[in-house]
C-alpha cells in the first residue's frame, strides 16, 4: 500500500545513476573485466555480455559476473578487474553528483528524515565514490551507507539492503514509512519486496518509465532533486 509521502521517515537512495552521475563508467569498467576474462571487444560474446550488464544495472556486480562467467573463480577475477577499473575512473575525477542531489539529501535530512545511500558496488568502490564527492565528511547528513556485503551479501533485487537500513537506523516505525528511490528496475523491485511505502524510479540513469512501472514503482520522477517536494506534499 502506498504511504502518504509526508509520513516517510527513512529514505533509501541508490548511488550511481540516482545521486551520482557516472556517465557510463560502469560500461567502461566492464570492458576491463571482460578483457581480464579474454572476451574480445567487438565479438558477439562481448556484445551479449554488455547487453546483460545494461539490463541488470542496479544488481550486485558480483552476481552479474557469476551469471556471465560461470565459475566463482572467473567471477571473482572479473569483479576485481571491474572494481579496479571503476576506482581508477573515479580517481580520475570522472564522477559528480547528479544535479540537485546533494541539496535534496540536505533538504530531506533538514525535514527530520534519515537518508541511507546504497549501491551494488563493493565497499571499496563505494568508499572511493563517497570520498571523491566529499560525502564522507561528518557534516554530510547521511545516516548510513550500505553495499551488498553489509546486508549479508545479497544485493538488489533482493530487499536486504533496504531492510538493513530499516533495522540499523531505527528511523521508521514500520516499512511503510520507508521510501526507496533508484534509477533501475532492480532498485524499484528491492523497494517493493521490502514493503516500502513509496518506491520511485528516477529518469537520470539506466532504466525508464516502462521498466519502473512494470517493477511496481509508485512514482516516477525526473530526478532525485524532485524528491523533497514530493515528500513535503508540494507536488
Amino acid at each position: 500500500m502506498t504511504a502518504s509521502p509526508e509520513n516517510i521517515r527513512l529514505v533509501v537512495l541508490d548511488m550511481a545513476g540516482t545521486t551520482v552521475a557516472d556517465d557510463g563508467l560502469v560500461e567502461r569498467a566492464f570492458a576491463a573485466a571482460a578483457a581480464e576474462l579474454g572476451v574480445e571487444p567487438g565479438s558477439a560474446e562481448h556484445t551479449e555480455h554488455l547487453a546483460y550488464v545494461r539490463a541488470t544495472m542496479g544488481e550486485s556486480k558480483i552476481s552479474v559476473f557469476r551469471h556471465l562467467f560461470g565459475t566463482e573463480d572467473r567471477a571473482q577475477r572479473a569483479n576485481t578487474a571491474f572494481e579496479k577499473a571503476y576506482g581508477d575512473l573515479v580517481d580520475a575525477g570522472l564522477i559528480a553528483p547528479v544535479p540537485g542531489a546533494r541539496e535534496a539529501i540536505e533538504a530531506l535530512a533538514a525535514d527530520g528524515r534519515s537518508v541511507v545511500l546504497t549501491t551494488g558496488f563493493a565497499r571499496v568502490t563505494q568508499d572511493a565514490i563517497l570520498a571523491a564527492l566529499g560525502w564522507q565528511d561528518p557534516s554530510f547528513p547521511v545516516s548510513l551507507t550500505l553495499c551488498p556485503a553489509d546486508a549479508g551479501g545479497r544485493g538488489r533485487p533482493y530487499p536486504d539492503m533496504v531492510l538493513e537500513a530499516f533495522v540499523r537506523t531505527k528511523a521508521a516505525e514500520g516499512v511503510s514509512q520507508i521510501a526507496v528511490v533508484g534509477d533501475t528496475s532492480y532498485d524499484v523491485l528491492s523497494g517493493v519486496r521490502a514493503g516500502a511505502g513509496l518506491v520511485a524510479g528516477v529518469r537520470t540513469g539506466a532504466h525508464g518509465d516502462e521498466a519502473f512501472r512494470a517493477a511496481g514503482a509508485t512514482h516516477v520522477l525526473d530526478s532525485v532533486a524532485d524528491l523533497p517536494a514530493l515528500l513535503s506534499g508540494a507536488r
